[in-house]
């Protein structure tokens, strides 16, 4: 089960539970989301990290997230281009409030082009 909100539909996610703690989440880049350089806006990319990575948590009952974040770090290793963006996150460890997660975000040739970590605080 996936959390079930319009902004992610809006963007076009595809989404891939690999297990109970590793989630890939596709991203097919659109024109809206390239900067004035060329490359895909950071904040895209961040909103990607953060979607795979809150998805790892199962939502309730009612398909809504079971956790929110607390902490997102991003950081940006090589522009990102091409056709879509795929983002492979797994938990990194679960805690009573908090769990730690990691994502990391590939352009379509399979290169790195971000890195990211996560906190997330259950609700």
């Amino acid at each position: 089960m996936l959390i079930k909100q319009p902004f992610d539909e809006f963007l076009k996610f595809h989404y891939e539970r690999i297990s109970d703690s590793k989630m890939k989440v596709t991203l097919p880049i659109q024109p809206l989301f390239i900067n004035s350089a060329g490359l895909v806006h950071g904040g895209i990319i961040s909103t990607l990290a953060d979607v795979a990575m809150g998805n790892i948590f199962e939502p309730d009952e009612n398909q809504k997230q079971s956790v929110v974040t607390a902490d997102l770090k991003v950081s940006f290793l090589k522009g990102a281009t091409g056709e879509y963006l795929v983002a492979d996150a797994h938990l990194v460890k679960r805690g009573r409030t908090l769990s730690h997660t990691d994502c990391l975000i590939f352009n379509d040739q399979n290169q790195v082009v971000a890195k990211a970590s996560g906190i997330f605080a259950s609700i």
